[in-house]
C-alpha cells in the first residue's frame, strides 16, 4: 500500500470509486442515478475551499483504490478543515485501506498547523482516529439534522477558543 497526493490522472479513479463505494448507500431510491460524492470531488476541485495537498489516494500496486479529501471551512472566523468524502473500492474495503488514508490526512493537516478537522459520519468509525461528538468541545454543525453524526478531531495546534457553528464548504450544501 501506498498513501499519496492524488494527480489530475488520478479523476477518473477517485470518481469511479466513489461512486462504487457509496452505491449502496443509494439503493432503492429512485430520486438517486448515482451517488453524489464524486461529482461533489469535482467540484471541489474548483472550489476555493480545495487543498490540493490534502487530497490523498491510496495505491494498491499502482491502482488507485482509495480516496480521502480535507477542504477548508470554517468555525465563526476560524479556519479549519472539513473531512469527507471517504470512499474505498468495495474490493478492497475492510482492509486497512480507509484507516491508512484518515492517519495519513490526519497527520499531514497537523503538519500543517491546522486545528481541527469536522465531519458528518459513523461515530462507531471514526472515534478510532480520536474524533469526539462536536457538541463535546462547543462546536455544532449548522445543519441540525447532522448533529447526531457531526464529530471532530482536535489537532495539535487546537485552541479550546474554537467553538462555535461549524460550516462545510459551499459545494457540501448543494448535494
Amino acid at each position: 500500500m501506498l498513501i499519496r497526493r492524488e494527480t489530475s490522472a488520478d479523476a477518473p479513479a477517485i470518481a469511479a470509486i466513489h461512486r462504487a463505494a457509496f452505491a449502496p448507500q443509494y439503493a432503492g431510491d429512485p430520486a438517486v442515478t448515482e451517488p453524489p460524492e464524486s461529482a461533489l470531488v469535482e467540484t471541489l476541485r474548483t472550489d476555493e475551499s480545495w487543498m490540493p495537498t490534502l487530497s490523498l489516494v491510496a495505491l494498491e500496486y499502482d491502482t488507485v483504490v482509495g480516496h480521502i479529501c480535507l477542504t477548508r471551512a470554517g468555525i465563526g472566523p476560524f479556519p479549519v478543515l472539513a473531512l469527507g468524502p471517504l470512499g474505498i473500492d468495495p474490493q478492497r474495503q475492510k482492509s486497512g485501506f480507509g484507516s491508512a488514508l484518515v492517519h495519513a490526512a490526519l497527520g499531514a493537516a497537523d503538519a500543517l498547523d491546522e486545528s481541527v478537522v469536522g465531519l458528518v459520519g459513523d461515530p462507531d468509525y471514526y472515534c478510532r482516529f480520536g474524533f469526539v461528538p462536536g457538541a463535546r468541545l462547543g462546536i455544532v454543525p449548522d445543519e441540525a439534522e447532522w448533529a447526531p453524526y457531526f464529530q471532530v478531531r482536535p489537532l495539535t495546534a487546537y485552541d479550546s477558543a474554537v467553538t462555535g457553528e461549524f460550516r462545510y464548504p459551499a459545494p457540501f450544501y448543494d448535494l
